[in-house]
């Protein structure tokens, strides 16, 4: 009884916090003539033989490369295999897509700010108190992987973490080895985990430890999207995934995007591979298992990273984001909110001037859209540990994705090749 009844608040919840209809109704993703949408069909041949031949080079085993245009799908094809058992891949593969789960993280965060649950530059300790003695790390003994530090100078605010400018490492793959190990030591949980822990107590955990630099002052890749995962449960009062369900998947008809797969899925999910000796063989258990979306204790939804999904589940979110905010009648976003998560939040802190980076993507500056094979200036973008890029541009109204799932050098350069042969099949 006490179960029923939990399941019922929960629904009560999720309905009186159902995302609205909108005035405005753009059509679902549905395909489309190339042609029709000023897309030339020779130049997606190319596109179509150069992903052949790097499959024929052994750079890649298997991928899913989906373009669409004005909400037309022009191009969705399947690529070589999906294991080692040498299965074909199909259009409808579902992959681990990572870290671009955070983009997803990202729009959730926004969502409860558009209801007013808070402002984004609170400082997060206002929600999970375990932050507010923030430290900076001031030295470190390799011998033995003692560490001291100092207060840092303000507190990690939302849109620090927003920003990856928190000064939170990333543990594993973190660019400072120091980092690495102190994570490790404490027990930190990075990016997946077959583990039986939940985001609330890896958060807590990641709260006693050192930061990279004070807060704000430098953009550095960490684990603050798992942070906002957790932070959402607290402000919605809703599990995690079950937030992303009911207002953003469901809403989308994102029927295929979970953090851990339903048992009917389970076939679908492409095998992570590595090459050897010229051969594709199913990637090892290492620090993770990559059978992680399909087995063990399925309890860690990380904002950060734990996400699978298929081309065309995540070109339905792009879409929604290129509709600024709304798709099938269903506003997830206003059109104001979307225009502040793609400004320049880090000013030159991140890249080179080719990009900045918003609230969710990195995003094409002037410089980028003129060094060329970018796309036009505010084409958003990011990609995933296991070999996924995306890319839309909101002034020429494309959707690109290439879905693969492999780790180590294979020499693959499928990835700028698709973005720059993208643009250049544009026709009209």
């Amino acid at each position: 009884m006490k179960k029923s009844f939990t399941f019922i608040l929960l629904l009560l919840i999720s309905t009186l916090s159902a995302q609205t209809e909108s005035s405005k109704t753009s059509a679902p993703l549905s395909e489309g003539s190339a042609l029709e949408e000023g897309i030339s069909p020779e130049r997606l041949n190319r596109i179509d033989a150069m992903l052949k031949d790097a499959i024929d080079a052994k750079q890649i085993p298997g991928a899913v490369a989906l373009i669409a245009r004005n909400g037309k799908v022009v191009f969705h094809n399947a690529y070589g295999m999906a294991d080692e058992a040498g299965n074909a891949m199909d259009k409808g593969a579902i992959f681990r897509i990572a870290s671009q789960t955070k983009a997803i993280t990202s729009t959730a965060v926004m969502m409860l700010w558009e209801e007013g649950k808070f402002r984004l530059d609170d400082p997060i300790s206002k929600y999970i108190p375990e932050f507010e003695n923030a430290q900076v790390l001031d030295s470190y003994d390799e011998s033995d992987g003692s560490y001291t530090t100092k207060a840092a100078e303000n507190q990690i605010t939302i849109r620090h973490l927003l920003t990856h400018t928190s000064g939170l490492g990333y543990g594993v793959i973190d660019g400072d080895k120091r980092f690495k190990e102190i994570y490790n030591k404490a027990g930190i949980t990075d990016l997946f985990t077959t583990e039986n822990i939940s985001i609330e107590e890896s958060v807590k955990k990641l709260a006693k430890l050192p930061l990279h630099h004070n807060p704000g002052e430098k953009f550095t890749y960490s684990e603050g999207l798992d942070v906002l995962g957790y932070f959402i449960e607290v402000v919605s009062g809703l599990p995690f995934d079950e937030f992303l369900r009911t207002r953003i998947f469901d809403p989308l008809q994102m029927n295929d995007t979970w953090f851990y797969l339903p048992e009917e899925k389970h076939k679908r999910l492409v095998q992570v591979q590595e090459r050897k000796e010229d051969k594709w063989t199913k990637y090892p258990v290492t620090f993770y298992d990559t059978d992680y979306p399909v087995k063990g204790a399925k309890r860690f939804f990380s904002g950060g990273a734990g996400l699978s999904s298929s081309a065309k589940d995540y070109a339905t979110f792009l879409q929604m984001y290129l509709n600024m905010g709304e798709l099938n009648g269903v506003r997830i976003l206003s059109r104001t909110t979307v225009q502040s998560i793609m400004g320049n939040q880090t000013e030159n802190k991140f890249g080179e001037g080719k990009k900045h980076y918003g609230l969710a993507f990195g995003v094409v500056t002037p410089e980028g859209q003129d060094a060329g094979g970018e796309g036009s200036t505010g084409t958003f973008d990011w990609g995933g540990y296991f070999n996924t890029q995306y890319f839309a541009d909101s002034k020429e109204q494309i959707v690109g994705i290439l879905m693969k799932q492999t780790q180590g050098n294979t020499g693959d350069q499928t990835g700028w090749k698709f973005r720059q042969m993208v643009f250049a099949a544009v026709d009209d």
